[in-house]
């Protein structure tokens, strides 16, 4: 889960992370109001949670609070990548010297986090790493011992700093690090992070993304995940409801699987028979009749799905279950797209009767049932 800008800026604040003074508001009138409090040129910045957001316009800035009143009330009207606007955040416009970036991200390949630095603050990332490779530092960091003093001095040594200022900035690793734990974050950045001309250090701009496996431990954003967010198609916002992983894909096929794995799997037979997924849709081990019905309601609401493949390997999941659950959706609304169905594993036999019972043809192979699918697009369904 991405948390909006200045989510991320009070918990970095409350770890001992300087930040910027500033506050949000939700009308041009309050951000008047805000600059006038400030006593100083402000900048206007629109709180969405995607990425590019300076790029696509939503960065401004006032000298007065007139301007920021009239550049608050510009971003208000204003969609960034298809997300309204709904607040503004109006900070003090920092004295810059140098801008720099710090993250703190997980590295699958190493398991572990990864810090990564680089003298190149306020540009994307990716884009340092593809042009200026030799500009990003890596930290691999051991789960078992943390990011240590000495790493952080480090960090702080290569990007050209020494004394007091390399202290402070080792400092400020450490905290986003103990965020990054503590909020089990998937990303914790600061870009930039700035010297400002008195020789300080601040977190100018932040993003933190929560793990949407962790959110039982962090019941102040788990209600966030049923909020209505522009980013997220009817279909995800759904699912999120129902406790069910579900992704939009740009494909007309749609996939219902149980097991993160065997979804992938799934998709990428698809793509071995040159078909395209609708979405990804994991109804998790042990699903119940009940689930199976509300993850084919879920995808035939899909306008695009011309065909639905159910791929289930039963382990905890069983096929029986599996099985009352397809029966049930077809009683409640009726089947108006094809279901292709592959059902191997616990109960299987009996689950195979019941549909076979129905008039569904089960398939045993993944490769056939998608082959299967693809041969029910191209026909026009």
């Amino acid at each position: 889960m991405k948390l909006f800008e200045h989510e991320a800026k009070a918990i970095f604040l409350k770890h001992g992370i300087p930040t910027p003074l500033g506050k949000l508001a939700n009308s041009p009138t309050k951000a008047r109001e805000v600059t006038m409090q400030l006593h100083t040129p402000v900048v206007i910045k629109a709180q969405v949670t995607v990425a590019g957001r300076g790029k696509a316009g939503g960065i401004l800035f006032a000298n007065s609070p007139t301007e920021a009143e009239v550049a608050a009330k510009k971003l208000l009207s204003k969609r960034i990548k298809g997300t309204k606007v709904q607040s503004v955040l109006i900070e003090e416009k920092a004295s810059i010297r140098k801008e720099l970036y710090f993250g703190i991200t997980i590295d699958r390949s190493s398991r572990s986090y990864v810090a990564v630095a680089s003298s190149e603050g306020g540009m994307e990332i990716e884009e340092v790493a593809a042009t200026m490779p030799e500009k990003i530092i890596k930290v691999f960091i051991d789960p078992l011992y943390g990011l240590r003093s000495y790493h952080a001095c480090q960090i702080a040594k290569k990007l050209g700093y020494k004394g007091r200022q390399m202290l402070d900035l080792a400092t400020i690793f450490h905290k986003q690090y103990e965020v990054a734990l503590s909020y089990d974050a998937e990303l914790a950045e600061m870009n930039p992070l700035v010297e400002t001309s008195e020789g300080k250090f601040v977190a100018v701009d932040t993003r933190l993304i929560i793990d949407d496996n962790a959110l039982y431990r962090h019941p102040e954003f788990k209600k966030r995940l049923t909020e209505i967010e522009a980013e997220l198609t009817s279909q995800e916002l759904e699912a999120r409801k129902n406790g069910l992983a579900y992704v939009t894909l740009d494909g007309n096929i749609g996939v219902i699987g149980n097991g993160a794995g065997l979804v992938m799997a799934t998709l990428d037979a698809i793509k071995l028979y040159r078909g395209h997924p609708a979405n990804f849709l994991d109804v998790g081990g042990g699903a119940t009749a009940d689930r199976i019905v509300v993850a084919l309601n879920l995808v035939f609401s899909d306008p695009r799905v011309n065909v639905v493949f159910v791929n289930i390997l039963g382990g905890i999941t069983r096929c029986d279950e599996v099985a009352r659950g397809i029966l049930e959706a077809k009683r409640r609304a009726g089947f108006l797209k094809p279901v292709v169905i592959r059902l191997v594993g616990t109960n299987e036999e009996e689950g195979k009767r019941i549909l076979t019972d129905a008039g569904f043809h089960v398939l045993d192979s993944m490769e056939e049932a998608a082959e299967k699918a693809m041969t029910i697009v191209k026909s026009g369904g």
